[in-house]
């Protein structure tokens, strides 16, 4: 679908609204724990951008969870259009993918699970949390209100640096030929790093015609993963980024940050034996530090015309073999109920072996997801995937869905037709891990199919092929 929004003067408003799950909340991002948060280090926003060109208006949300549903993300879409007016269509919902707060639904199971025992005791391995979700959603659209009722005439600059300080491809090849994530500090078994990461620090700052900063768009590719399997709430380094830039730019200045495609991107570089991974407050204060000496090359678009274009595709759900089944199903017979370990609990760059708690096993947990997909979907099943391109100007915004691997950003920045072009992933709706084909051959757990991983070997070639197509219409 394309909607053409009217030349005439560009409007916009932002706003932010704390959404800050109680404490109890169960914690998202991790696969097997129960998180229940305990203490708030920061709190954690919804934040909105509204533009208005004409009649029409589009509205970009970024929110500092870690994932949202389908379902949400669509309910979210629809429930805009039927109070603002905002087409659903031009309503993009970004979860920044923050390891230390929770999602909007259930992201581990399918809604037609019944593997997973029922009852309270056990609704914490689904995912999410039930009692979160109505509060959120109702702030996620106050919020929205709270920017259209700032909508006034502005101007838009962009910026770019470059900084390679933060962020690194998390997949290293074995001299076996297999991937692992993040193996020891310089193991010598390592042959070398998979692939590459986008040191890319994109800035897109709303001024309006007093020159009073109204928000600034943030764009930087990495996993929030501070905070990983721990009992607190932090907004990462996108809130830490978010707060240098408003000590900067001013209190009503609204920065959203739009994290890139980091399936496979990470704070560290397990080549370096010297590297100490930066805590989410140098890593925030860093990529500010880059945005602010980008912004003394800022060029403000002139009269810049809007223009949104949405893509269907339909990916094949990945096969899943009749051996495969039969060995996940014989795990289920054999174990009912999940199966619990003893597992050292995550210090954010290393495992505390002194503290440990139960965890669901990784072989239990897979081979549940393996039979709720196969369950689900069943065989040469589709997934209906939702690409969204913006316009502003000379800045393109893509907005993608799941995790998709760095290399399909990279390609669509390499062919896009716009002079800046961000991308943004976790968009409307969870799909899991998207890998390169070559990352199929490795392995590695972003490839075990299951709910977190489950489109066809090609999805990222024809997500990345579809968005350069999209681009190219907009900017021709």
């Amino acid at each position: 679908m394309d909607t053409i929004l009217n030349e005439s003067k560009l409007k916009a408003g932002a706003a932010q609204i704390d959404i800050t799950p109680r404490i109890g909340t169960q914690l998202d991002g991790d696969l097997g724990y129960k998180r229940p948060a305990e203490v708030v280090f920061e709190p954690l926003y919804a934040k909105a951008l509204v533009l208005e060109s004409g009649n029409e208006k589009v509205c970009i949300i970024s929110l500092d969870l870690t994932a949202i549903t389908k379902e949400w993300g669509d309910k979210i879409r629809l429930r805009t259009e039927q109070r603002y007016g905002i087409l659903k269509e031009n309503v993009m919902v970004h979860a920044l993918q923050n390891h230390a707060a929770t999602s909007l639904g259930h992201i581990m199971v399918t809604e037609t699970n019944n593997l997973l025992p029922e009852g309270d005791d056990w609704a914490w391995a689904k995912g999410g949390d039930d009692n979160y979700i109505l509060f959120a959603v109702e702030k996620i659209l106050d919020v929205i209100g709270e920017a259209i009722g700032k909508l006034q005439a502005v101007n838009i600059g962009i910026c770019r640096g470059i900084d390679g300080r933060f962020a690194f491809n998390r997949r290293y090849v074995m001299r076996d030929g297999t991937s692992q994530m993040l193996p020891d500090r310089c193991n010598e078994e390592i042959l070398h790093i998979e692939g590459p990461s986008d040191p890319e620090v994109g800035v897109a700052l709303i001024t309006n015609d007093n020159l009073e900063n109204i928000a600034v768009l943030l764009h930087h590719t990495c996993h929030p993963v501070h905070g990983n399997a721990m009992n607190y709430i932090t907004s990462g380094w996108p809130g830490a980024w978010s707060e240098c830039m408003r000590d900067r730019l001013g209190s009503n200045c609204v920065p959203i940050v739009l994290n890139g495609c980091c399936g496979n991107v990470f704070h560290d570089n397990r080549l370096d034996p010297t590297y100490i991974p930066y805590d989410y407050k140098g890593m925030g204060k860093g990529l500010a530090e880059a945005s602010i000496k980008a912004l003394k090359k800022l060029k403000y678009i002139s009269n810049p015309a809007l223009l949104i274009k949405n893509k269907h595709l339909e990916i094949p759900i990945r096969e899943i073999s009749e051996e495969e089944l039969e060995k996940a199903r014989q795990i289920l017979k054999d174990h009912p109920m999940p199966k619990l370990e003893e597992t050292p609990k995550w210090d954010d760059i290393k495992w505390d072996k002194n503290e440990k708690r139960n965890s669901i096993t990784w072989d239990w947990f897979y081979a549940m997801s393996t039979i709720d997909l196969y369950n689900h979907f069943g065989r040469n099943a589709k997934f209906d995937y939702e690409i969204q391109a913006f316009k502003i100007g000379d800045l393109a915004i893509v907005a993608l869905g799941g995790e998709p691997f760095v290399e399909g950003q990279l390609k669509i920045k390499l062919e896009s037709p716009a002079p800046y072009t961000f991308l943004a992933h976790m968009c409307n709706y969870y799909v899991g891990y998207i890998p390169t084909k070559e990352a199929f051959n490795r392995g590695g757990y972003e490839t075990c199919t299951g709910i977190a991983s489950k489109l066809h070997e090609d999805a990222l070639d024809m997500i990345a092929d579809a968005s350069i197509v999209l681009l190219q219409d907009l900017f021709r």
